[in-house]
């Protein structure tokens, strides 16, 4: 991204409201750690609490369905610290990686610093596409082509697009794995921010220790904090935790326990899911009242986002100008392998903004994709 102007309307952002972010329970924790532990938490060793943080995220895991043992799960400094880690011990640079189009684009990143062999597969209003995952997987077998090693995807409210994988799909995907012998790496940053019930995540169909959740605290509590994980395999896991050595967040770690233990989280998330789940009702009225016909979108299943085409428009040239009226958004060409196909998307925020800069911010980007069309309509 560009430098933003000052007062811009943030729809790029995918960071957390800053109303909801827990600054005092977690200034309350830190108080609560020194006072207890004293210098403790601030060495290398860190604190005990480290520890408890393994038992505090396995129960939290356990009530969504997903059972490991606290040898099977491996704290991270988050998400993308889990996803490098898997990249680096799996991957060598004759891998195949299957990535969903569009898909995170940090993770795109990481992936492509280990291996150039990446292909995707497109997703739609109910997740990744699994019968043409299944599809390519049947023709590269048949032609003798290397099956992937990795299968990366977002399955509850994904980034960039909040659609969330049927439970049919989800299936279907666990039992490909299976008969084409691949790794799902199942990233469920947004899993508990599911705004209808929360479906079944991955790991939790997983029989045969294909799956590797990556999970993390950054969306329900602080992304500063980097607090995440890997839940999988117990050989997986070990591994892992020798290549990541000791480059934990000792402190940051030991103030997430002490701030899990003093607060109730399913209260948390329940606050959590209706607050996002109003401002992403503004954003999708806003939409509808500002946007042209000919733009459509994927109605969120829940998280921070919302994907929007615009047929006809270059975004990247569309951030320009509005930039210049104030709004930022991302285009959608950075969450594609081929950026070409991300051309006429482009990502919205409903996370950051209140609501009152929600609707001005999409009034004023409505205003702009309108008179852009009319310009290419009346050169016609």
């Amino acid at each position: 991204m560009p430098t933003l102007p000052e007062e811009c309307i943030r729809l790029s952002s995918g960071y957390p409201d800053p109303t909801l972010v827990p600054s005092i329970k977690i200034k309350e924790a830190v108080s609560k750690l020194i006072e207890q532990e004293q210098d403790l938490p601030l060495h290398y060793l860190g604190s005990p609490r480290m520890e408890k943080l393994k038992y505090q995220i396995q129960n939290r895991l356990a009530k969504r369905g997903i059972n490991v043992r606290v040898n099977e799960l491996l704290i991270t400094s988050g998400a993308c610290q889990a996803i490098d880690l898997i990249s680096r011990v799996l991957l060598d640079e004759d891998s195949l990686v299957v990535v969903e189009a569009p898909t995170y684009m940090e993770a795109l990143e990481i992936f492509q610093n280990y291996t150039k062999q990446i292909i995707n597969i497109p997703i739609d209003a109910n997740g990744l596409q699994t019968h043409l995952l299944e599809e390519v997987l049947k023709d590269r077998q048949q032609k003798n082509l290397p099956l992937p090693r990795l299968l990366y995807t977002i399955p509850t409210a994904h980034n960039p697009t909040s659609t969330t994988m049927e439970h049919e799909r989800r299936e279907h995907l666990v039992k490909l794995a299976e008969e084409y012998n691949f790794l799902i790496v199942e990233d469920d940053a947004y899993g508990e921010l599911s705004f209808d019930d929360e479906p079944v995540p991955l790991k939790a169909m997983d029989t045969n220790a294909r799956v590797l959740h990556v999970g993390s605290l950054s969306k329900v509590v602080a992304p500063g904090m980097r607090v995440g994980w890997i839940a999988g395999n117990e050989e997986f896991i070990s591994t892992f935790a020798w290549f990541k050595k000791d480059l934990d967040q000792p402190f940051s770690q030991a103030t997430m326990a002490a701030y899990l233990e003093d607060i109730d989280f399913e209260e948390r998330i329940l606050m959590l899911k209706g607050a996002y789940s109003k401002k992403c009702e503004t954003i999708i009225n806003s939409l509808e009242i500002h946007l042209p016909e000919s733009v459509t979108w994927y109605k969120p299943g829940g998280g921070y986002f919302v994907w929007v085409h615009v047929p006809g428009i270059d975004t990247l040239e569309l951030l320009e100008r509005s930039l210049k009226k104030g709004i930022s958004f991302i285009p959608g060409k950075y969450f594609f392998l081929n950026p070409q196909d991300g051309t006429e998307f482009l990502r919205l925020s409903f996370c950051y903004e209140g609501e009152a800069e929600i609707i001005e911010g999409i009034k004023r980007l409505g205003q702009l994709i309108t008179q852009k069309l009319n310009v290419k309509s009346s050169l016609k």
